[in-house]
C-alpha cells in the first residue's frame, strides 16, 4: 500500500518548475515573462511555474502512464475506488463522461427528477431516454429530498433493461437516502448505479457522515473534491469500481470531453487534496461537525429561524443527513431568502451558498472556525431581530411553494433538436419546452427539453424572478420567451 502523505504529481511539477527550463511551447505566457504585469504580480510566480503543458516529464491526463497514473492511484486508494480518473472539467464533466460511458441512443436511465443541469445535459448528448423517480417533496422547508428503496424498485421493475440508475447523494442540502439498499436492489437486476456525488466529497471521510458511494458498492461516482475537498475550482474526480462498469470506455469518454490543454494547478490541487482529507481528513472534520452542531443550536435559538438537524430524517428517503450544511429556514421571518442574502452581503460581508424564497444554506468547512461561524449567527440574529413579528401565527407545516414535476413527452435530445418557435413565457402553458430553465445555484430544472410546461411553474419561475432569484437557461435572459416545439399542422 502506497503511503497517503505522498503527492507525486505536485512534486513533480515542482521538481520541473526548478529545473527553469527554456520552454518553446505552451502556454505563451512562458512562468508570466509574457503576460499583463499586474496579474503576474497577483496570482504569483509559483503557480504561473507549475502552469504546464503536458510534456512528456509531467505525462498526460488524456495516456497517464507517470505521475498523474501515480497520483490517481492514490486517489483510489482513498477513495476506495478500483480505479479513479481526475477531472479538469468540473464535477459535470465527470457526470457526463459517466453516463455517456454506460448510456447510448434511447438507452433508459432511471433518475430522480431534481437532478442537476449537467445530468440532462447528458441526457441530451447522449440520446437516452430518462426514467423519472419523483424525489420526496418536503412541503414544510420547501425544498426536494431523495428517493425511496420502494419507488426506486418499482421503477426498476418497470424498466428492467434500463442501462443505469442514477442518484444523488447526498443532495444539495445534505440529505441521502438508503444508498446501500439501492445499490443492493439495483445490482440484482445486473443494472449499475451511478452517483452525483457533486456535495460529498467529504463523507467518505468521517464515519459521523452519511455513507459514500463506494462504501455503499455503487459502480461510478462524480466527487466534486473542489466544492468541500480542499482543490481548486472546476477540479473533480470520477471514481469507478466493480464488474458492470468498463474502465477503458470511461476513459475514451472523459477524453472526448476533456480539454487537451489541461490545467496542471488544477490536477496538483486534486493531487494535495486527496493527501490532506486521507491524512488529515477525519480529525479534521470532527472539529467541523462539532462547530457544525454548535452553530446550529445558536441559530435555533434565534426567534424565527430554524435550522433542521437530524430530527428531520425518517429511515427512507431521509435516511441520513449531513450536518456540515446548514440549512437556515426562514418560515416565521416577513422577508424571503433572497433579500437576506443581499443584506448579508451588502451590510455584514458575508456570502451564503444557496439562497431561495423560505431558506438559506450556507456550508462548513474545516476551513471555518469560531469566528466565522460566530459572525453568521450575529448576523442572522439582528436580521431576524428586525423581520420577526411574535403575533405572526407559526405553523407546523407551511403551504409553501414547490414546483410541480411536469410530464415528459419527448426524450429531452429529441425535443432539443426539434424544429421550434419562440412564444412569450406567460402563453406557454400546455406548450412542449425545447429549453432549460432552473433556479441556479442549485441547477435543478424547472423544464427540460420534452416536458410540458403548466402554469403552476410559469407562476413559480415569475415568483423567483420577482424575488430576485437568478433564473436561467433559457436563451431570452428576460424571460419573457421561451423556445417551444413547433407544432405541426396538417397541410390543407
Amino acid at each position: 500500500m502506497s503511503s497517503q502523505h505522498q503527492t507525486p504529481l505536485f512534486d513533480g511539477l515542482k521538481q520541473h518548475a526548478a529545473k527553469q527550463t527554456v520552454p518553446f511551447h505552451i502556454p505563451g505566457h512562458k512562468r508570466g515573462t509574457g503576460m499583463d504585469p499586474e496579474f503576474r504580480h497577483f496570482i504569483g510566480e509559483n503557480l504561473l511555474s507549475i502552469d504546464q503543458i503536458n510534456i512528456e516529464p509531467l505525462d498526460d491526463l488524456h495516456h497517464p502512464h507517470g505521475i498523474i497514473d501515480e497520483a490517481q492511484k492514490l486517489a483510489a486508494e482513498a477513495f476506495s475506488s478500483d480505479y479513479t480518473f481526475f477531472s479538469v472539467q468540473g464535477t459535470s464533466g465527470a457526470i457526463m463522461s459517466m453516463i455517456m460511458a454506460v448510456c447510448g441512443p434511447n438507452d433508459k436511465i432511471i433518475v430522480p427528477r431534481n437532478v442537476h443541469k449537467s445530468i440532462m445535459s447528458a441526457v441530451v448528448f447522449s440520446g437516452a431516454k430518462p426514467v423519472f423517480i419523483h424525489p420526496e417533496l418536503d412541503r414544510d422547508l420547501g425544498i426536494s429530498h431523495g428517493v425511496s428503496v420502494n419507488s426506486v424498485a418499482k421503477a426498476i421493475r418497470n424498466h428492467e433493461d434500463a442501462k443505469a440508475l442514477l442518484m444523488i447523494n447526498p443532495t444539495y442540502f445534505g440529505i441521502s437516502a438508503d444508498l446501500e439498499t439501492i445499490v443492493e436492489t439495483a445490482h440484482h437486476y445486473n443494472i449499475p448505479v451511478l452517483v452525483d456525488e457533486a456535495h460529498g466529497v467529504h463523507i467518505h471521510f468521517h464515519e459521523e457522515l452519511p455513507v459514500s458511494a463506494m462504501q455503499a458498492g455503487a459502480d461510478m461516482s462524480a466527487t466534486s473534491v473542489h466544492k468541500l475537498g480542499g482543490s481548486l475550482t472546476q477540479s473533480s474526480v470520477l471514481n469507478v469500481q466493480g464488474e458492470l462498469i468498463s474502465r477503458s470506455r470511461v476513459q475514451t469518454v472523459m477524453s472526448m470531453l476533456t480539454t487537451t490543454s489541461t490545467s496542471y494547478p488544477l490536477l496538483a490541487s486534486l493531487d494535495t487534496a486527496r493527501r490532506y482529507l486521507a491524512v488529515n481528513g477525519r480529525q479534521a472534520l470532527t472539529n467541523t461537525i462539532k462547530l457544525a452542531e454548535d452553530t446550529r443550536k445558536q441559530l435555533n435559538a434565534i426567534p424565527g429561524i430554524y435550522c433542521p438537524g437530524r430530527e428531520l430524517l425518517d429511515g427512507k428517503t431521509r435516511f441520513d443527513f449531513d450536518p456540515t450544511k446548514l440549512i437556515i429556514s426562514l418560515r416565521d421571518l416577513q422577508i424571503d431568502g433572497y433579500q437576506i442574502e443581499q443584506e448579508l452581503r451588502r451590510e455584514y460581508n458575508i456570502e451564503v451558498e444557496l439562497s431561495d424564497l423560505y431558506n438559506l444554506l450556507c456550508i462548513l468547512t474545516p476551513g471555518d472556525t469560531e469566528k466565522t461561524a460566530g459572525r453568521l449567527v450575529q448576523a442572522i440574529k439582528q436580521i431576524a431581530a428586525k423581520y420577526f413579528r411574535a403575533e405572526k401565527p407559526v405553523t407546523d407545516q407551511l403551504n409553501v411553494d414547490i414546483p410541480n414535476i411536469p410530464i415528459l413527452t419527448l426524450s429531452p435530445r429529441e425535443a432539443f433538436y426539434s424544429e421550434t418557435e419562440i412564444v412569450p413565457l406567460t402563453e406557454s402553458a400546455g406548450r412542449i419546452s425545447a429549453e432549460f430553465i432552473m433556479i441556479y445555484p442549485p441547477g435543478i430544472p424547472i423544464f427540460i427539453p420534452g416536458e410540458i410546461i403548466e402554469n403552476e411553474n410559469i407562476d413559480y419561475i415569475l415568483k423567483n424572478k420577482e424575488s430576485g432569484l437568478p433564473v436561467q437557461g433559457l436563451e431570452d435572459t428576460t424571460l419573457k420567451n421561451i423556445r417551444v416545439i413547433r407544432r405541426q399542422e396538417a397541410i390543407r
